[in-house]
């Protein structure tokens, strides 16, 4: 598809933005995660999903929360009016397209809200206006000044975009954004809405928008960017250098296609860069975390370990001069502390290619007595471990330091002999699981237990068998139905008393793989404690 030009109109010369928010240095966030983030395959959320992730915006401090698309169907329409009743702080917003019936259909659901938004758009570019809107230039102007007038009787706040600004011609959409701004709109968005866009390209336009458009209007110009390219927090914080002062983002990076400006990617790099950008944002930085895990569970989408900001890699530390440097002073290899975005400590990974002082300093933490000839003794056992897994657990550095075979915790002590879950849909009974559990020492035990669900209720069966307070920190499951192996392979990571360990168990069926992995890293930690008490008591 042909690309426009831009229009012949000479670009603002650097420095010459101009910014119509009454405070200059701050930048709002506009999360559209509930929104544009939703409308992607694989994230659609239920009203009771869609609350819990406004819960975490709200904690985040952002500014505004587009709660979604009141006129697309009766669910959007009632999670908007429900966030709109329920959550306080944040302005909260809903999209519709330049009609009548779309705009009452917003003023409508968020009408419970104490802060309140209209966000209504319209395509301006050559190909939005000849195959979709069938509308000349002269028509879309007269549309955005009778519609937005009429937002406008309808809530204080109203906001209108040019959909796909980036391809409409320069000069059309200077006229644009003119009629919106004269007919009351007082937030002016430019979205790249297919990611086609440079930040050099973003910075440019909103130089020239922010500079040619009327300057007593208070208008706050916004940018919304797509990741089409993989320049979507790029562009949008090239647009903030050109005078915009609202991003519209989501948490995680999530929305159509590639996605969005990645929510905590922009806010970090303000928060880092002050020095860059001299602007701010008014989020809680240790929420980010968080809200990113809020999301990951509703919409049970993972995330990826190398994600920037809160993926599991952003803090962690493997390879062993990496190690060394952290352990010295961790600006070496960190220019954030993982606390600041609400991550408990950055981390060092035991692996491959991890050194003796990483080795030293997680058995110094574990409460062993470090010396240097005994990691010597132990290292290259440790090398040739870790050539065999991805991870050295804390369960395999005391069975290092204290000379016990290391295993998966397949081995005692606990072996699951039967597991009965039950969820009863129809009737209002939490769910539950009977567990029954063999020790080696002949001991059988079973016990029933409630949860959030089955596999929980079952997680919550064994830990009171075991006598073994375990927190699930991590539960990952797969099946290769393409494969020969048509076993559910299942990973639990489990926390107790602050150390980690790891269990994995291949079974036919899902909940049994999960808790044969869960009753794996118990055992785990019970012969870690076991051996530890051992090495206390000088018998080893």
């Amino acid at each position: 598809m042909a690309t426009p030009p831009h229009s012949t109109i000479p670009a603002s010369k650097s420095g010459q933005a101009h910014s119509t928010d009454t405070n200059d240095d701050k930048v709002r966030i506009f999360d559209t995660t509930l929104r544009d983030g939703e409308q992607a395959p694989g994230f659609s959320m239920p009203v009771e999903a869609k609350l819990v992730v406004a819960r975490a915006l709200r904690e985040l401090n952002v500014d505004i929360i587009e709660a979604g698309f009141a006129a697309a169907s009766e669910g959007d329409f009632n999670a908007v009016n429900a966030i709109a009743r329920e959550i306080q702080g944040p302005t909260i917003c809903s999209l519709s397209r330049l009609n009548e019936n779309d705009i009452n259909a917003s003023a409508r659901a968020i009408e419970p809200a104490a802060r309140r938004r209209i966000h209504t758009f319209i395509g301006t570019s050559p190909i939005h206006r000849t195959a979709k809107l069938k509308m000349s230039k002269e028509e879309i102007l007269t549309a955005v000044d009778q519609r937005v007038r009429h937002a406008c009787s309808l809530c204080e706040d109203v906001e209108f975009s040019a959909e796909d600004a980036i391809r409409t011609e320069r000069d059309y959409l200077l006229d644009v954004v003119i009629a919106a701004i004269e007919a009351g709109a007082q937030t002016i968005n430019i979205p790249d809405t297919v990611g086609y866009s440079t930040p050099e390209e973003m910075k440019d336009l909103f130089e020239f928008l922010t500079t040619n458009a009327p300057k007593d209007s208070g208008a706050v110009f916004s940018v919304h960017c797509h990741d089409d390219l993989g320049m979507a927090v790029a562009n949008s914080l090239a647009a903030v250098r050109g005078g915009a002062r609202q991003i519209e983002c989501a948490i995680n990076g999530i929305g159509e296609r590639a996605g969005n400006c990645s929510l905590e990617e922009a806010v970090m790099a303000i928060h880092t860069r002050g020095d860059h950008f001299k602007l701010s944002t008014n989020i809680d930085t240790t929420k980010l975390y968080p809200a990113s895990i809020a999301l990951s569970r509703v919409t049970h989408s993972q995330i990826p370990r190398n994600k920037a900001i809160v993926g599991k890699n952003a803090f962690a530390h493997e390879a062993g001069i990496h190690q060394h440097g952290i352990l010295a002073d961790r600006r070496t290899y960190e220019i954030m502390d993982a606390e600041t975005v609400g991550m408990p400590s950055n981390s060092i990974v035991l692996g491959k290619h991890s050194g003796k002082h990483a080795l030293a300093a997680r058995a110094q933490a574990l409460g062993f007595n470090v010396s240097r000839e005994k990691i010597e003794d132990v290292f290259t056992a440790f090398k040739r471990l870790a050539d065999t897994c991805r991870e050295v657990t804390d369960a395999d550095v005391v069975a290092l330091m204290t000379g016990r075979a290391a295993d998966d915790g397949r081995t005692g002590p606990w072996r699951t002999r039967q597991i009965d879950l039950r969820t009863d849909m129809d009737e209002d009974i939490r769910p539950s699981a009977r567990v029954t559990m063999k020790h080696d020492n002949g001991e059988r035990q079973s016990v029933q237990c409630e949860g959030g669900g089955p596999i929980d209720a079952a997680f919550a069966a064994v830990c009171a068998i075991s006598g073994v307070d375990a927190r699930i920190i991590e539960l990952d499951l797969h099946h290769a139905a393409n494969s020969e192996d048509t076993l559910v392979h299942a990973q639990a990571i489990v926390e107790v008393d602050g150390k980690r360990f790891n269990g994995r168990a291949r079974e036919v069926d899902v909940a049994d793989a999960a808790v044969a992995a869960f009753v794996a890293a118990i055992n785990q930690a019970a012969k870690s404690a076991e051996a530890l008490a051992a090495h206390d008591r000088g018998a080893v």
